[in-house]
């Protein structure tokens, strides 16, 4: 696959300001893929001027206009579905139907989402004696990880120009290319110079220097909480906008009475998608003490579906966690499990029979877990399930609750209201009710430690917003 040797800057492909390149592997096999350029303060500097001098032109843009612009570009990424998805198995090792289902079609959506919203939305109202008015932000800086890497790519770029901000992307170094890609898209689209602009680096130097850049209105930032502490810190002390998308160790509660084979499935089809690496995976599920042998038969069973293979065959379900370094940290939470007294009741450390060579981690089931066990208070980010216990809906609700965390989750229940009723108990920002289905209008984002703000639909639109009143 051909990657650009530059940055996207301006409306066109520049050579970067330093020598420093980066390496794109193959997760399941070690193979460089690719080189792209590894970025810097200087690149990053021209990116934000660029930026700079085409928002005026773009803020001033009529909102019908922005819309079209936004529709071309759902266009432009409709025309390289294919493309998208065989981009993303090879430098995430995303099995390719995961691919085609969920990396390129989501982002698809959310485009098409936006280029609707930025027709439709009331950037000016009247309130009582007051006229409101909700413009642009200004210079968005966009810093997005290597999980999902399209759609979180198009979750921030989509609404910020919408909005009418011009944006400068850091992508996540172990997926610059599908972000390259969506560069050639905005191309295509026919967007005005410097509306969007790409760097290329590594998040130490080229993600550093953007949240940092005095040029930049908001820094908008998906990826752990340790740098989500460290971006929200250098932001407010320069007074400037964020938004923070972090961890979460989500709970998926199946109430007694409900379908519990289906919950169950459900539950470990979650976990194990895009091979764990998923934020708002519900990686802990809980279960009635009635029930609980039972479910654990039923997710033994059920994971053992998931056989690690070639993230090329259609028929793969599960390919490798993202890099090495990946696969060590993972591997060092199952051992963990393990050492706490936690039971294995499938996969485990080692690595899976035949894929001794990539970055494979078995699918990995603990029953036995406890609520203070290290398993079921930190984010793992990899295959790994934990089946924890509760005695009744209070018992329930203080496991669910009692993590730093609060992405995401799901209730199952035989009646709607009663798991709708405890879901409004759960400290989250996004519930699923008996496997309720994606809706990329509604918001997402977290409670406590899993962040501040929200992405998709008018909430996400939103973030890029400042409001204006005038007074007759």
């Amino acid at each position: 696959m051909q990657a650009h040797d530059g940055m996207y800057i301006d409306g066109e492909w520049r050579p970067a300001a330093g020598p420093e390149k980066i390496e794109v592997r193959n997760p399941a096999d070690g193979t460089v893929i690719a080189t792209v350029p590894a970025g810097g303060e200087q690149d990053v500097a021209a990116a934000v001027r660029a930026a700079r001098a085409a928002f005026p032109g773009w803020a001033a843009t009529p909102p019908a206009e922005r819309a079209a612009r936004l529709g071309a570009l759902r266009d432009a990424l409709e025309a390289r579905r294919d493309e998208i998805a065989e981009t993303v198995t090879a430098e995430l090792g995303s099995p390719l139907a995961f691919s085609h289902a969920v990396h390129a079609s989501v982002p698809i959506a959310v485009c098409a989402s936006y280029a609707k919203l930025a027709a439709d939305y009331p950037f000016e109202e009247e309130v009582g004696n007051s006229r409101v008015f909700h413009e642009p932000v200004g210079v968005v800086g966009a810093i997005t990880p290597w999980n999902y890497p399209l759609h979180q790519i198009v979750a921030k770029v989509a609404p910020a120009l919408a909005a009418g901000c011009t944006v400068v992307l850091k992508p996540a170094e172990d997926t610059p290319l599908v972000a390259q890609l969506f560069a050639e898209a905005v191309h295509e689209a026919g967007l005005p110079a410097g509306v969007f602009n790409l760097v290329t680096g590594v998040g130490t130097v080229a993600g550093q220097a953007l949240a940092v850049q005095d040029g930049v209105d908001l820094v908008s930032f998906t990826g752990s909480t340790a740098v989500g502490r460290q971006i929200g810190a250098a932001a407010g002390a320069a007074v400037k906008r964020f938004a923070l998308e972090l961890g979460g160790k989500s709970a998926n509660v199946i109430l007694p009475g409900a379908n519990l084979t289906k919950a169950v499935k459900v539950g470990v089809a979650n976990v194990m998608s895009n091979s764990g690496q998923t934020c708002s995976a519900w990686t802990r599920m809980l279960v009635h003490a009635d029930h609980y042998d039972e479910a654990v038969q039923l997710a033994a069973a059920s994971v053992a579906k998931y056989v690690p293979g070639d993230p090329k065959d259609e028929g793969t379900r599960i390919g490798p966690v993202v890099n090495a370094k990946q696969r060590e940290r993972v591997t060092g939470y199952i051992s963990q499990g393990v050492k706490d007294g936690a039971t294995l009741v499938a996969g485990g450390p080692d690595a899976p029979e035949g894929h001794e060579q990539g970055c494979y981690v078995q699918p990995t089931v603990f029953a036995g877990v406890t609520p203070e066990m290290t398993i079921a208070q930190e984010e793992i980010f990899g295959p790994v399930l934990s089946i924890l216990k509760y005695e009744d809906v209070e018992d329930a609700v203080r496991i669910a609750n009692g993590t730093v965390y609060g992405l995401a989750g799901a209730v199952w229940s035989e009646d709607e209201e009663e798991a709708v009723a405890f879901a409004r108990r759960l400290d989250t920002g996004q519930v699923d009710i008996n496997g309720g289905r994606f809706n990329p209008l509604a918001p997402f984002g977290g409670y406590k430690q899993s962040g501040i703000g929200r992405e998709l639909g008018r909430h996400g639109l939103g973030e890029y917003l400042q409001t204006k009143s005038l007074q007759f």
